[in-house]
């Protein structure tokens, strides 16, 4: 076993932010102080993100609009990549397209097949602002994609077409944690 600290034993979990949110529908603003407060919102996002059981939480899905997105995703490979990007870019996105089962902790339940490129290249910074590079393929490229729509305010639902939107749509409405909020 490694040394070191757990990402998100330090954080704590937060509410997350359901389909018809306002701030999920919006892009979000550049971090532009690092410190404290930021280490502290890159905590509770990992908290949060393995509280809810995802592999990417996105910051505005907790209700920060701020870019910055963490992850625990494994590839296709089965290896495991585990980080945070704080105003990233998604330089890259070629491959072959593939259309995969994809959902999100913000349309809890909800699934449909979601065309993204199977190899995803994301830029960016540290909670500590040291440059990184994150390179995915596969089901971590998908995370990768789907992560940086969430900044831009797109949910994967914004992905789809036809039968598949106007499915999953309706499986939102009639969603348990739909009713609640209404």
């Amino acid at each position: 076993m490694r040394n070191g600290v757990i990402p998100g034993s330090s954080g704590a979990v937060r509410p997350m932010r359901l389909l018809g949110d306002p701030v999920l529908g919006a892009p979000c603003a550049e971090v532009t102080e690092f410190g404290v407060e930021l280490i502290r919102l890159v905590e509770d996002m990992y908290a949060t993100m393995y509280a809810a059981h995802g592999v990417g939480l996105a910051a505005n899905q907790i209700g920060v609009a701020r870019r910055v997105f963490v992850y625990d995703c494994p590839d296709d490979e089965d290896r495991r990549h585990l980080g945070h990007v704080v105003n990233p870019r998604l330089v890259e996105a070629d491959g072959v397209l593939v259309r995969g089962p994809e959902g999100c902790l913000s349309l809890p339940g909800i699934e449909a097949g979601t065309p993204r490129h199977d190899r995803a290249v994301v830029e960016g910074v540290t909670a500590t602002g040291e440059p990184v590079r994150v390179e995915g393929t596969g089901f971590f490229a998908r995370c990768l994609q789907h992560e940086c729509d969430h900044l831009d305010g797109a949910l994967f639902t914004d992905r789809l077409t036809g039968l598949r939107r106007r499915r999953a749509l309706r499986a939102a409405r009639r969603a348990p944690w739909a009713r609640e909020k209404a």
